[in-house]
């Protein structure tokens, strides 16, 4: 295998957060629709994957979230590091990271509809405000703990919040009531956080206690990044990327004997599973970008990648579909079945088209 030295910041990352958000820009809405167009059983079948399972259960759709979250974790040791070796005291640092942390959390509130001013209906957690609940604490985590130190960690959350589920009953339930109508995270959610909920009606998908075991996926991607930003050599780095993600997903496979997989719920058995497929994504990514230097492909995903809180919190805000429909309106209606795809993919390209402009401008919003 051919020996490169790639630069510090690697174009697999930006590629692999790209390839992430790409589906939840309306990528796997798309595919869907694609998928439904054909209508054969097979695609049926696909289409399946690219939505959540009602409860427990495991669709391609559910590692979407845990990437982004894995890969956010991949660039923190260097990006703090970097930090220190400028001079900066951990005090200052620490100061940067409650701002990041505030203003990932308001950019969240903000999508859910902060402005619309209806505090009763408000949704107050969500996908940002998890990415700066994990964003704070592993950094703490980080700053403070080697990578050693850091597996303690990741086992200590884990296996503690397992306990939690395992030993202690929502009122008027059993312990380990994993239900949607008797978990203890949903409880927790019904009495503490106000306002409305998603995506089921006992708690909500991105609740208090499943914040927790969130932080476990930022903590291994830190780990695959103090690999693949480290001086191994790619074949080691690609070997401990490899088996790492194998031995994770063949553990998550074995607890899941007793405790389901569920994203809900964030269960250990999903944290495991997904931080696996992550590792292994990441190989994939890693060298066919940055070892055999095929990197063509990948720019579509390049672009994104490099601003993907922009287009998150900017297509939940504007209907990029009315840009896309000035140009079809006049013709889409003959495409019959095929419509709904056709229509999706020019509102893709009109995001990607956003996210190029900036791209070229280099704009890059850091959050």
């Amino acid at each position: 295998m051919e020996e490169r030295k790639p630069s510090v910041r690697l174009k697999s990352i930006d590629a692999l957060r790209g390839f992430d958000m790409f589906w939840i820009s309306s990528g796997e809405a798309f595919f869907i629709a694609l998928f439904t167009w054909f209508g054969t059983p097979f695609f049926h079948t696909l289409s399946e994957q690219l939505d959540h399972p009602k409860w427990t259960g495991f669709t391609f759709y559910d590692v979407i979230f845990p990437l982004f979250l894995f890969i956010m974790g991949t660039v923190m040791p260097l990006s703090l590091k970097k930090r220190l070796e400028k001079g900066g005291s951990k005090s200052e640092i620490y100061k940067h990271v409650l701002y990041r942390t505030f203003l990932l959390f308001l950019l969240g509130l903000v999508y859910n509809g902060l402005f619309n001013f209806d505090f009763e209906h408000q949704r107050y957690t969500g996908v940002l405000q998890r990415f700066a609940f994990c964003y704070f604490f592993a950094s703490i985590i980080i700053l403070n703990f080697s990578a050693r130190a850091r597996l303690y960690w990741i086992a200590g959350i884990t296996l503690v919040y397992w306990l939690v589920l395992l030993l202690v009953p929502a009122p008027g339930f059993q312990a380990y009531d994993l239900t949607p109508e008797g978990n203890l995270a949903g409880y927790i959610d019904r009495m503490l956080l106000p306002g409305s909920f998603c995506c089921y009606n006992y708690g909500d998908n991105e609740g208090l206690l499943t914040m927790f075991p969130a932080v476990a996926n930022v903590l291994f991607g830190a780990l695959a990044g103090d690999w693949l930003l480290g001086k191994f050599s790619n074949s080691d780095k690609i070997k401990r990327l490899s088996l790492t993600g194998a031995g994770l997903i063949l553990a998550a496979l074995l607890w899941s004997l007793v405790l389901p997989v569920n994203k809900y719920l964030w269960t250990g058995s999903y944290t495991l599973l997904t931080s696996g497929i992550s590792f292994l994504l990441l190989m994939i990514f890693f060298y066919l970008i940055d070892v055999k230097g095929w990197q063509k492909w990948a720019f579509p995903f390049i672009v994104i990648g490099l601003n993907p809180i922009t287009i998150y919190v900017a297509q939940g805000i504007f209907d990029f579909g009315i840009i896309a429909d000035i140009f079809i309106h006049g013709f889409k209606h003959r495409l019959g079945g095929l419509e709904p795809a056709f229509t999706l993919l020019c509102v893709i390209a009109v995001k990607w088209l956003f996210l190029y402009f900036l791209y070229r401008q280099k704009i890059f919003l850091k959050v």
